[in-house]
């Protein structure tokens, strides 16, 4: 058996968890509950059953175990009773054969390489057909290969029922079996993708289109919110396309469903089809394609400014086909023209104004954006008042691109827009006038919030503090301001935090009073990374009440903080870390 890579000992173990989880783990541990124990580059793998088949893996770092598990505990970044399991049945495998108490023997993958490189053929057979019968995901892997080589030639149907399985989703996939069920899906494809390599272009079409509708109907049924479907997607959309120009199918035919398909998928599925696919169309087959994307844009309705129906999802579709192939023939008025049939809102008005701006056409540019403020003057669009200003300043026109950009900010204060302010404001050399009627308006809004506070009987706040202010001066370079305006108002706490630093050289006392109170939110936040982050700024202000000669003080705060979160061990194990001989 190869040499362990992984050196830890029962104190260290314990030491990275409290009480009652190394009481509960050794319960576990006793019971035989930790199985597929395996040690593989320095890092320890093993399942836990539980409530759950648990996924463990524990590791050294800075000398001291670390350890994650797939559990709620686990997630919340404590070392649960799953890895102290895990923990004592490494150790105990490391002493023994396995046998005695909850032990598993340590394996390793170059073991395992070793064990199965001195069998004979016919032993690994035997052993491969064994987990065939117990792993899914094998057992498709391996019968497509066999359809693919086998005495009767290919077997599709071999492959439909593989796609089949690898995309039923049962009554519903969540969050944590998704990965699973991609990577099931991912084996299908790569055995697709070696059959075009062969040579079975045709068959492979017919394959990856049953396998992108049933991806489609997966993606129903299942929780996708790491994205894991978008990829696969995406390379079943490639080896169609180069399935297609292997295969070389009836152009005219392939228009038919590509078209349909992107009209009426809830996904991306073939979006753009008429341009990712012109070099397989050819003339006969986007000539298809147009005329049937013709036929229904000529039953579209004009939609005009203040209409609702703008998102419909058809007509979105449509429209973006009828673009794709107004852009292939290069023709600027044909793409103004299926752009203007849609004037609901005012960034349409602007997608026109820029098309015309980068064809080199100004005039028309500019008639088109002032157009939109004309047309929807209760919609404003800060995108749109940008374009047109950038236009009034282009043309010395600076009071009218001035009065558009404060239009803006005085409608929703915040500082993108107080940035955008003073960038024009420079290009009209009026910097002083505007910043002073921006920091006027500010103040202004921050008083009607505080109004509206005191007369809303559900108590509610608003954003009634100086955050927008002491942003403002943060971004100025005058942070004896922004601390001055915080004094007055208060502000978040990211704010606070940058101010602490920026003022921790010179006025220590006031960085210190802010680094205290933000502790216990980032302690509160759960989780290794803020108990990373909580343990550096404790740090931080050990340093700071050294400086202004609190060393005594600093042992009693540290002392406050160990006691009001004993229970978090992966936290204190951190500040015995960051600041030796804090242990109490």
């Amino acid at each position: 058996m190869a040499k362990s890579k992984i050196e830890f000992t029962k104190a260290k173990l314990k030491r990275a968890t409290d009480s009652r989880s190394w009481q509960r783990g050794e319960d576990y541990f006793r019971r035989g509950l930790v199985y597929f124990l395996l040690e593989d580059d320095g890092t320890i793998l093993a399942k836990v059953r539980g409530t759950w088949n648990y996924k463990v893996r524990l590791w050294i770092e800075d000398g001291e175990i670390e350890g994650d598990c797939s559990c709620p505990m686990g997630d919340g970044g404590y070392f649960c009773k799953h890895c102290v399991a895990v923990g004592l049945a490494y150790l105990e495998g490391r002493r023994s054969t396995g046998k005695t108490g909850g032990a598993e023997p340590v394996v390793t993958l170059d073991d395992m390489r070793q064990y199965l490189g001195q069998q004979d053929t016919s032993k690994l057979v035997e052993i491969i057909m064994r987990q065939v019968m117990e792993d899914d995901r094998l057992r498709e892997s391996l019968l497509m290969k066999v359809a693919r080589h086998g005495p009767g030639g290919l077997d599709i149907a071999t492959f439909r029922k593989a796609i089949n399985h690898a995309t039923d989703t049962g009554d519903f996939v969540d969050y944590q079996a998704a990965y699973g069920f991609a990577k099931g899906i991912e084996d299908v494809i790569e055995s697709i993708g070696e059959l075009l390599e062969e040579g079975h272009a045709a068959e492979v079409i017919d394959l990856v289109e049953h396998a992108i509708s049933r991806c489609e109907d997966a993606l129903g049924g299942m929780d996708d919110s790491d994205g894991n479907m978008g990829g696969i997607m995406e390379r079943l959309g490639e080896i169609h396309h180069a399935a297609c120009l292997a295969a070389k199918p009836d152009p005219e035919a392939l228009a038919r469903r590509l078209f349909e398909w992107e009209m009426e998928t809830d996904w991306d599925t073939f979006y753009g089809a008429a341009e990712v696919y012109s070099d397989v169309l050819g003339k006969k087959g986007l000539a298809v394609y147009r005329r049937l994307a013709q036929e229904l844009w000529d039953k579209t309705p004009q939609l005009n400014p203040g209409d609702k129906r703008t998102y419909e999802h058809s007509r979105y579709r449509l429209t973006s086909i009828m673009e794709s192939l107004a852009r292939a023939d290069g023709d600027v008025e044909a793409i103004v023209a299926i752009k203007s049939r849609n004037l609901s809102l005012p960034y349409h008005y602007l997608k026109i104004a820029e098309i015309y701006k980068q064809a080199g056409q100004a005039d028309k540019a500019l008639e088109w954006a002032e157009r939109g403020l004309r047309d929807l003057p209760q919609h404003p669009d800060d995108r749109l008042r940008e374009f047109l200003a950038d236009e009034y300043h282009r043309r010395k026109r600076h009071d009218e691109a001035m009065e558009l950009i404060w239009a803006g900010f005085k409608d929703r204060p915040g500082m993108s827009g107080y940035e955008r302010l003073k960038s024009h404001a420079d290009r009209a050399k009026q910097c002083s006038k505007w910043r002073e009627r921006a920091l006027e308006a500010v103040h202004k809004s921050i008083g009607n919030a505080r109004r509206k506070a005191r007369q809303d009987r559900w108590g509610w706040t608003g954003n009634t503090d100086h955050s927008l202010l002491v942003e403002i001066y943060l971004w100025e370079k005058d942070p004896d301001a922004a601390w001055a305006e915080a004094q007055v108002g208060g502000c978040s706490d990211s704010l606070w935090m940058t101010m602490a630093k920026l003022r921790e050289k010179d006025y220590p006392a006031d960085t210190l009073k802010v680094y205290k109170v933000q502790v216990e939110p980032i302690i509160q936040r759960m989780g290794n990374e803020a108990y990373r982050e909580a343990a550096a700024l404790i740090r931080r202000i050990r340093t700071l009440m050294k400086r202004l000669g609190q060393n005594d003080k600093f042992a009693d705060y540290l002392a406050s903080i160990r006691a009001t979160h004993k229970r978090k061990r992966n936290f204190m194990t951190m500040l015995d870390r960051i600041i030796p001989g804090a242990q109490s």
